[in-house]
């Protein structure tokens, strides 16, 4: 796989942070931006999540508008979301399950009860959301793609590390050959939780967890737990933003007092015709 490295680009509106080179490889990931798209306050304007309180009809034309910006919007029936619930499951998604979750109006619901979605299978993109909580995208040769929820219980239970194994097997290559790419998310001078939290996860990674600030450094946890899975520090590319910074681009839960929308992480193989 090639360096792992993020871009921004924007069309007709909707910006994504992408890699471009991974088309190359039969692959298109994304992490989305907030503009550009349909809802109205307190969720503007590209939400992509259908359990805020948002319109759905809203949400499925900021997630058609989305798909179109990445020229996948053809594969838009297709799309696969989780019900995330901040845990550790990770899910392979193959064509049985396709769909799930792709429409908030209407259609099949989400896969239940999941933080982080694996799969093989062309022409299937994989969403997770997100407003504080640190996006993952995983890419293994083959290809195959992962999409993980990290929040502090999920990161905890080295849910990114688990992932890359699980892509690693399912790719049927080492974990030290799959890229990874971290999305926006809050900053540790944002993040502050209790000494008891804190605690477990310097018992767990050791004391760089705790920022100089005090605060949980959910991005530097993210990273060992993907260093700890086997995957090549230089092999990670992280936006590194904080979210609770920068609510004109991205959507925070924790600056905006729990009411907003959600921005989102995507990963799927292109089809060979692509």
């Amino acid at each position: 796989m090639t360096s792992a490295r993020l871009v921004r680009q924007e069309h007709a509106g909707i910006a994504v942070w992408t890699a471009p080179e991974l088309r190359t490889e039969g692959v298109t990931i994304a992490f989305s931006e907030r503009g550009g798209g349909r809802s109205e306050r307190p969720y503007e304007s590209l939400n992509l999540a259908a359990h805020v309180g948002d319109d759905p009809e809203a949400v499925d034309q900021n997630r058609t508008l989305f798909l179109d910006a990445l020229v996948l919007g053809e594969f838009a029936p297709r799309l696969v979301t989780a019900e995330q619930v901040h845990g550790d499951h990770v899910a392979i998604v193959g064509s049985r399950i396709a769909g799930s979750g792709a429409f908030a109006s209407s259609g099949r619901p989400a896969v239940a009860a999941t933080d982080a979605l694996v799969t093989r299978v062309p022409g299937i993109p994989l969403m997770l959301l997100f407003a504080d909580c640190v996006p993952v995208v995983l890419v293994a040769p083959g290809p195959c793609v992962a999409v993980a929820h990290a929040g502090w219980r999920g990161a905890l239970a080295g849910i990114a590390g688990k992932t890359a194994s699980v892509l690693a097997a399912e790719a049927g290559c080492a974990t030290n050959q799959v890229s990874a790419y971290i999305g926006a998310h809050i900053g540790a001078c944002h993040y502050e939780v209790g000494d008891e939290i804190l605690s477990q996860f310097v018992n767990a990674f050791g004391t760089f967890a705790r920022a100089d600030s005090g605060g949980l450094d959910l991005g530097r946890v993210v990273a060992m737990s993907l260093n700890q899975a086997g995957v090549d520090p230089c092999a990670i590319a992280s936006l590194g933003t904080c979210t609770a910074e920068t609510t004109d681009r991205f959507f925070s839960y924790r600056a905006e007092a729990g009411l907003t929308g959600r921005h989102c992480a995507l990963a799927c193989i292109l089809p060979p015709s692509s």
